[in-house]
């Protein structure tokens, strides 16, 4: 499973309008961005209390990008 495909399944079983989710992608060398836009309700959500949510979903894509050998930043925009 690729980082993207790991941040849009974590991402998608965490919101209640799974279809708002949308991900833009940005490749700078070795180091892929992910911009996250969820539904305005939803924002709660994914950052969670004191960023909790937001740190762990940023260290599962993280490791996922390492067995692509690369590094993922994700940022959420609300």
């Amino acid at each position: 499973m690729s980082s993207r495909e790991t941040l849009e399944f974590v991402v998608s079983y965490l919101v209640s309008n799974p279809n708002d989710v949308r991900i833009e992608e940005e490749v700078s060398g070795r180091t892929i961005m992910y911009d996250l836009f969820v539904h305005p309700d939803d924002v709660g959500k994914v950052i969670g209390r004191n960023g909790r949510i937001a740190r762990s979903i940023r260290a599962v894509v993280k490791a996922a990008a390492l067995r692509e050998d690369r590094n993922a930043v994700v940022e959420i925009i609300d």
